[in-house]
């Protein structure tokens, strides 16, 4: 199966959608600014939430960044338009869940498909699903007494965490954690570290899909 992204494109671009602070939109931008992701840009940040301080954090470099939210809207359906809109206007080759808290539509998914990837706070296939986000995924895995938790990027099929995995990264749970200082952990020592790997990975196709079998060439 040929790999995801074409390299005659001298520019990947990229949507990120965010509805909270934006760490991990930060942490692209700065891989970005740093060269890990190379020939890449973020050509639009979208929040469902007007008050997501990601937002400013995507002024602050003049990236494209506006509020599509639900509330907004009479029906999903409505929104799920105009949602779907915005990403294909602005020609993007790429859409990153980074604390996206809203559904992706399954119209959405058909037409990205292994377009579409997605940031979460544990290893999947632990702690995932519906309810497992922000610090409940925490919570959870310490009320587990787990020993071991950390990130996974995967694409985004028409489950919740279900879709193929791309990267993994394991942290360690300490003694005396609590749901923030394992978030903070696994945010700095995981997520900060793959989603921009991931994102650099797949813009000079080095990722390809076969069913639910992810190849990486690192």
């Amino acid at each position: 199966m040929p790999a995801l992204a074409d390299r005659s494109l001298k520019v990947f671009k990229i949507a990120v959608l965010v509805s909270g602070g934006g760490t991990n939109l930060q942490a692209i931008i700065d891989a970005i600014d740093a060269g890990i992701i190379r020939d890449t840009e973020i050509a639009l940040v979208i929040s469902n939430n007007e008050g997501a301080y990601a937002l400013e954090r995507a002024k602050a470099k003049n990236i494209p960044a506006e509020v599509i939210s639900p509330k907004k809207f009479e029906s999903r359906e409505a929104f799920n338009d105009a949602l779907q809109k915005r990403v294909q206007d602005a020609g993007v080759d790429l859409i990153v869940l980074a604390g996206f808290l809203c559904a992706i539509p399954d119209r959405m998914v058909d037409a990205y498909p292994d377009r579409i990837i997605n940031i979460h706070p544990s290893l999947i296939p632990s702690f995932c699903g519906k309810g497992f986000y922000g610090l409940k995924v925490h919570e959870k895995a310490l009320e587990r007494g787990v020993k071991v938790s950390g990130a996974t990027v995967h694409f985004v099929d028409k489950g919740t965490d279900t879709g193929p995995i791309i990267l993994q990264k394991a942290v360690s749970v300490e003694n005396g954690d609590t749901p923030k200082i394992l978030q903070r952990r696994i945010m700095e020592q995981a997520e900060w570290k793959i989603l921009p790997k991931a994102i650099d990975l797949i813009a000079h196709g080095k990722v390809k899909v076969d069913g639910r079998k992810v190849t990486v060439e690192e």
